[in-house]
């Protein structure tokens, strides 16, 4: 048997089904992408995520999570994670990102990334370029023989040598049949460990949140939405990672 962890894949059928998740997560974010643009209340997005949940039978994993009200998690400029979507208008300049997770057959898919609406700053274009490169510094190191804090030790490490701000309040989480499994992925050093080994069948989901500025957040009050506390941008990239004999394999791509 596989094991991932907190889990155990019995056969093919429930491989597949994990591919199947995170690869509809991401035609759904390919999708968004093309519709994320000025002038437009950021609702639309959640409606688009929702007709695309309909059309592929899956359902929308954060949507009543902890009371969580919808498809998509929706955070414009200084909102981090979390965020709601509304009918505030998108506007030129402004960055986007958005967090999306499926249920498909019982087994779940995860990923977000950050778009540009229109043309925006070349510091936006910068924050989010060196938030992906982070994600995928971090993924590098997701294969056996490392501990996983080899994971969060590249992400802040890469991060913080380009100036950025690491947000410590939220982490990447191991997935399978439930959205937030153990282990816990940081994405910065932890003071004296290493983390667990990582093992071929493991699989989690990696997701740096960075910013412009200070790395604190705020909860607004609607209980969920995270602010930086400065106001400065925040962009967020997560890919849903298999570690395997083979290195590192991103389920989370079309």
């Amino acid at each position: 048997m596989k094991k991932i962890r907190g889990i155990f894949i019995k056969n093919e059928r429930e491989i597949e089904a994990m591919r199947k998740a995170n690869r509809y997560v991401s035609l759904i974010l390919d999708s968004l992408a093309k519709v994320v643009e000025p002038g437009i209340p950021s609702i639309e997005l959640e409606e688009h995520a929702q007709s695309m949940c309909r059309e592929f039978d899956v359902k929308p994993a954060f949507q009543g999570y902890q009371g969580f009200p919808y498809a998509i998690c929706c955070s414009i400029n200084d909102e981090v994670v979390h965020g709601f979507p509304s009918e505030r208008i998108i506007n030129a300049g402004d960055i986007v990102s958005i967090d999306m997770g499926v249920i498909y057959d019982g087994f779940y898919g995860d990923s977000a990334r950050t778009f540009a609406a229109g043309q925006i700053s070349e510091e936006a274009e910068r924050l989010i370029k060196i938030t992906r490169e982070s994600l995928y510094k971090g993924i590098e190191q997701a294969r056996p023989g490392n501990n996983l804090f080899d994971i969060s030790s590249a992400i802040e490490e890469y991060a913080t040598a380009e100036g950025m701000g690491v947000v410590k309040r939220f982490v990447g989480h191991g997935i399978g049949r439930a959205l937030h499994e153990k282990p816990e992925v940081p994405n910065f050093k932890v003071p004296g460990g290493t983390g667990v080994p990582l093992m071929s069948g493991m699989v989690l989901a990696i997701e740096p949140m960075l910013t412009l500025g200070s790395a604190e957040v705020n909860i607004l009050d609607d209980d969920w939405t995270a602010v930086t506390a400065d106001g400065s941008l925040a962009a967020h990239w997560e890919h849903t990672v298999a570690i395997t004999s083979d290195g590192p394999q991103i389920l989370s791509l079309s």
